[in-house]
């Protein structure tokens, strides 16, 4: 499974996974409720900086986390525009790029395998209901290891455009859907063939 994680001695790398889980849950939720003006979705954007800081990251990996979900904010701001005025639309992404940064930052400074059994262990109590924590949290964990594979390919896609001197547009979304959807077949075969999925 493809992770993120660097090595690091910061506070939120000491912190354990479950916390941080629960961090991650709480200002997603504040954060998607909350930031619903332009000042507010900046503050957000502000709050993921720090917490970028706090994990040991200079602005670089910032910016670097930032670029790599140029293609979820324009996707989500073209849908928003359609429904929403512009300060709305810039608002919701901006709520949604900050989400998925901490996302990204949770991924880097946790590895997989903590990830996985603090999911594990949150969920166990569903066994109840017939619910697989395991399952569950592997799909969880998985989710969010994806995220810069998609990322990849879009990287991969600009610069296929690059070197053809040529603009696909709206179609580039297409190619990265498609891209997408192999490489998901290509993970479920590799998951089958170990008799996990």
């Amino acid at each position: 499974m493809i992770s993120l994680y660097r090595p690091g001695t910061s506070p939120l790398h000491r912190t354990p996974a479950g916390v941080k889980l629960i961090g991650l849950a709480v200002l997603a939720l504040a954060i998607s409720l909350g930031a619903r003006t332009p000042l507010l979705a900046a503050g957000a954007m502000l709050l993921v900086l720090i917490a970028f800081a706090g994990g040991g990251f200079g602005a670089a990996t910032f910016l670097r986390q930032l670029w790599a979900t140029r293609w979820i904010a324009v996707f989500v701001a073209a849908t928003q525009l359609i429904f929403l005025s512009p300060a709305d639309a810039v608002v919701n992404t901006t709520r949604v790029v900050s989400v998925v940064m901490l996302a990204g930052l949770l991924t880097l400074t946790t590895r997989t395998a903590d990830l996985l059994d603090a999911l594990q262990r949150a969920l166990s109590p569903l066994r109840r209901i017939g619910v697989d924590p395991w399952r569950v949290g592997f799909t969880l964990t998985l989710t969010i290891a994806l995220v810069p594979v998609v990322a990849d390919f879009a990287a991969r896609i600009r610069d296929a455009q690059r070197a053809r001197g040529v603009r696909l547009g709206p179609r580039a979304i297409v190619t990265l859907l498609v891209m997408s959807l192999r490489h998901a077949d290509d993970v479920a075969d590799a998951l089958s063939a170990r008799g996990i999925a």
